[in-house]
């Protein structure tokens, strides 16, 4: 199928499961930003939803029922995914709205949850960066949510830590964390840098590489 025929079967089944205001929301909730992220991000990366949720009910720290733009459930992970646009989640919103969003968010949180969130206009019109932050996300529960193929896990391993780090990195950097010997450490560098994700930085004499920087567009590799 197509994706409108897969979306169509995808709401029309989730419609059929509920009754009352559950069905109503869904109804009402799943319109033009919803649909758009469907079709520019996680129909990119999957192209089916199986255990997406769209408009999935759950209760917030007060016991008040929350709607949530769409939770992805498997038995790794618990994920909700809001779309946000700028008029009412920032420009309209008023200092209690805003309180209550980030403590909802932190309770589900607290629940068991990992709450993500995209701009509207960049699920309209930049959603190659959408897909490539909900791989990076996904890549942490499904081995092959990445279409590029590195050879092992050490190697994605690496690259996060270069990322998080935030700065310059060495050898060193690379044994503490996976406790690898410094061999085998360099060895794995250099195959990064060989694929372009990396880049070396050699003394000024040019003989000896002292450091290692992360490519901007690395993010693609997780």
């Amino acid at each position: 199928m197509n994706f409108e025929q897969c979306h169509a079967a995808f709401i029309q089944d989730h419609a059929q499961k509920r009754t009352g205001e559950r069905k109503g929301r869904l109804e009402r909730g799943h319109r033009e930003a919803e649909k758009l992220f469907c079709l520019n991000v996680w129909w990119a990366l999957h192209s089916n939803f199986v255990n997406l949720h769209p408009e999935y009910e759950v209760l917030d720290w007060k016991g008040h029922s929350f709607f949530c733009d769409f939770a992805w459930i498997t038995s790794a992970v618990k994920l909700i995914i809001e779309i946000k646009g700028f008029g009412p989640h920032v420009r309209d919103m008023d200092r209690q709205k805003y309180c209550n969003e980030l403590n909802r968010e932190t309770f589900l949180t607290g629940m068991g949850f990992q709450v993500i969130s995209f701009a509207f206009d960049d699920v309209a019109y930049r959603p190659e960066l959408c897909t490539a932050l909900l791989r990076l996300v996904l890549s942490r529960y499904q081995s092959a949510a990445s279409p590029v193929s590195l050879n092992n896990v050490m190697e994605r391993e690496i690259i996060r830590l270069a990322f998080t780090l935030g700065r310059p990195f060495r050898p060193v950097d690379i044994e503490n964390h996976l406790g690898i010997n410094h061999r085998t450490a360099v060895r794995t560098l250099q195959t990064l840098c060989a694929s372009g994700i990396f880049e070396a930085e050699a003394r000024k004499s040019g003989k000896y590489v002292v450091r290692y920087h992360i490519r901007q567009d690395a993010i693609q590799y997780l």
